[in-house]
């Protein structure tokens, strides 16, 4: 740690910081069997799975869910999922490597598709909250991606240019919106991804958190 350059890392929360696929895939399921789906297994997930979501279920269904379906789906996969996720924690190493990227002097901050006020409470419950500037989950709906989210919050980080900044997520959302907004992107294999449809981003790829640091380091220093 301690390249001069680095400027800052916005950290993803679901599948990245936080290590919640196994909860993910059992409230997928949970959900599927309330509209009639099949179970999808963890590998065919990560072969699948996209966002905006409801191109996700079109990939199942073979056509966009209606509204009221897509309706019913996201509620069902919530309602499942914030149960599930009670068991969930930090991804391996994930605390060392905050505190280590502030004691750095280094900025860091999270951006995540969770909503906001479910996402605080779990920052702070898992005392991780100091060690981000800023802190921006989703406000409204759950069909979007993250392009505009990320715009928006690299605006609210003043004096840090997009250009050192890094976006280490665990999909390909992540890399798009890193993009729209002028920053650079690592992704992580830890989470909805699999390493295959990953690399289709043109972006570093990794399979821990250490080793997207380092190669945050890389890219804000090249």
């Amino acid at each position: 740690m301690g390249k001069k350059h680095v400027t800052h890392i916005v950290w993803d929360w679901n599948g990245t910081l936080y290590h919640d696929i196994d909860a993910v895939i059992l409230a997928t399921n949970a959900s599927f069997a309330e509209v009639g789906l099949p179970p999808i297994t963890l590998e065919r997930y990560r072969e699948l799975y996209c966002v905006p979501v409801p191109r996700f279920y079109e990939r199942l269904m073979g056509r966009l869910p209606t509204d009221d379906e897509w309706e019913v789906m996201d509620e069902a996969f919530h309602r499942h999922y914030w149960a599930f996720s009670e068991t969930a924690g930090l991804a391996l190493g994930a605390r060392q490597l905050l505190a280590e990227w502030q004691e750095a002097g280094l900025t860091q901050s999270l951006c995540s598709l969770a909503p906001h006020d479910r996402l605080m409470p779990l920052v702070r419950t898992h005392g991780i909250e100091r060690h981000f500037i800023r802190v921006d989950g989703r406000i409204g709906q759950s069909n979007t991606g993250k392009a505009e989210q990320m715009v928006r919050h690299l605006t609210a980080l003043e004096g840090v240019p997009a250009y050192r900044v890094v976006v280490i997520g665990d999909a390909l959302d992540d890399a798009v919106a890193a993009r729209h907004a002028g920053a650079h992107a690592v992704l992580y294999t830890g989470g909805s991804h699999s390493r295959t449809s990953l690399q289709a981003a043109g972006v570093p790829v990794v399979d821990t958190l250490a080793e997207a640091v380092r190669e945050a380091e890389l890219l804000a220093d090249g």
